[in-house]
């Protein structure tokens, strides 16, 4: 009966302690901001952050939203103007609005299996976003934003993303005073293609 009554007891102390993994300081400085944590240790407390709903992060330098699975209450987020390269909001089923746009993602995964219920989304100004992984790619193509050299896909595998690049047609080459050119090596150039995206290179001889 004793040993019944501690375990008891110390349930909410159990449910308080669980931590949740913030890496990035700049996250991690934005939450004690918003009074959601209080020292810099690379975590908070879960329970101060799954029951959240609203998010501004724009313009905090912020690299990394790794944490943001746990934020499951979430409905608004908002991140632009970041330096984010991958960001998972699979774990975040209650999203209705988000804008990252203005980062440098690499890779975007929404599906959340909620994707009707998101009706504000915006990617755009991200030049290195080839696909964003989706659950409807039809109900997203209709009614969510982004670069137009990007795709909505349930699978953003590399295969997915090579096949997509390789449809694509370069419609000109120019040299860094935007003069065009014939390809070069050696030589730093932008190829502009007819997708809308633009890739600075050099290829190297």
């Amino acid at each position: 009966m004793n040993k019944l009554l501690l375990i008891l007891l110390c349930l909410p102390f159990f449910s308080y302690s669980q931590k949740t993994y913030i890496p990035d300081d700049a996250f991690e400085q934005a939450l004690i901001n918003l009074n959601l944590d209080n020292i810099f240790d690379d975590s908070v407390f879960t329970s101060l952050i799954d029951t959240v709903t609203t998010l501004y992060l724009s313009n905090n330098g912020i690299e990394d939203l790794t944490g943001i699975e746990d934020f499951i209450g979430l409905r608004n987020l908002f991140c632009s103007g970041n330096q984010i390269t991958d960001l998972d909001l699979s774990n975040n089923p209650n999203l209705i609005e988000f804008n990252g746009n203005n980062n440098l993602l690499t890779s975007l995964d929404v599906r959340n299996g909620n994707n009707i219920g998101l009706w504000y989304f915006t990617a755009v100004n991200n030049p290195q976003l080839y696909c964003i992984a989706v659950n409807d790619i039809a109900f997203t193509n209709s009614n969510w934003l982004k670069d137009i050299g990007c795709v909505f896909s349930t699978n953003c595998g590399s295969s997915s993303i090579v096949n997509h690049l390789s449809k694509r047609n370069i419609l000109k080459v120019l040299d860094i005073f935007g003069r065009s050119v014939t390809p070069m090596p050696n030589s730093p150039l932008i190829y502009i293609y007819d997708d809308g995206s633009i890739i600075k290179k050099v290829i190297i001889e």
